[in-house]
């Protein structure tokens, strides 16, 4: 084998071993093939970032606390939780399982229902006014977008 055969064996065997690059980012109309459907990008606007279900549920387990007059360790008890768990949960600090949100939801006298329908207004009172605010049109669910109703 000659030296110029030998020089050229690991180029070859390089560039087979090279890896493919496959980008994150997900397609946009503009770069989707032609023969798939074209992908929309979601619009986010950095101003109007939605609330997370955490908050909102937590704002609803404490404003009913509060307007109970009950304190913490009152409804923590009633819902065999930790108080300070239950004051992490009313921060937005934790994700709660449903069996943990029907506990604190039943201490405070509500159905699990309840506190979602609860919820769901707050994320509709939410967006109402961040359209409101931004002269944005609403929106419209697009194909595949999940809606949640109680």
């Amino acid at each position: 084998m000659s030296s110029q055969e030998r020089y050229h064996e690991p180029e070859q065997a390089e560039s087979q071993e090279r890896a493919r690059v496959i980008p994150l980012r997900p397609r946009t109309e503009r770069t989707a093939p032609s023969h798939s459907a074209p992908m929309r990008p979601t619009p986010v606007s950095p101003a109007a970032k939605e609330p997370l279900w955490r908050d909102v549920v937590g704002d609803v387990l404490r404003r009913e606390r509060l307007a109970q007059e009950r304190t913490l360790k009152d409804v923590a008890e009633a819902a065999r939780i930790s108080m300070p768990y239950l004051s992490e949960l009313e921060r937005g600090r934790k994700e709660a399982s449903s069996e943990v949100l029907a506990a604190g939801a039943r201490a405070l006298g509500l159905s699990l229902a309840d506190l979602l329908s609860l919820a769901q207004t707050e994320l509709v009172r939410y967006t109402q006014h961040t359209q409101h605010t931004q002269h944005a049109q609403p929106t419209r669910p697009r194909q595949g977008d999940i809606r949640l109703a109680a």
